[in-house]
């Protein structure tokens, strides 16, 4: 599938299918939400925002290298934005909320 035919459920698809290992997941499930809390608060109050930035993706590496592959970003900088997508849309399923 070329990069500019794919749609978003195409991207959460392949997101999904990066992402298997259970200690991945939980591993993204504490970072993504981690460093987008953190971006609002870098301004305000630079070091615990910049600790809070740090610290997740510092998740995000431990769990891949668990689950044994590069982020998705490393493919296509979409998946910046698709992870945050991929941990709301896991959040709600636990619970049962359909969007």
């Amino acid at each position: 599938m070329t990069e500019e035919k794919m749609t978003f459920h195409d991207y959460m698809r392949q997101y999904g299918e990066d992402h298997q290992n259970p200690i991945n997941k939980v591993c993204h499930m504490i970072g993504i939400p981690m460093i987008v809390a953190s971006l609002p608060v870098i301004p305000f109050a630079p070091p615990v925002g910049l600790g809070m930035f740090g610290t997740g993706w510092t998740f995000q590496f431990v769990g891949h290298a668990f689950e044994g592959k590069k982020p998705s970003f490393f493919t296509d900088l979409k998946y910046l934005l698709i992870g945050p997508a991929w941990v709301l849309a896991k959040a709600y399923r636990k619970l049962n909320i359909r969007w």
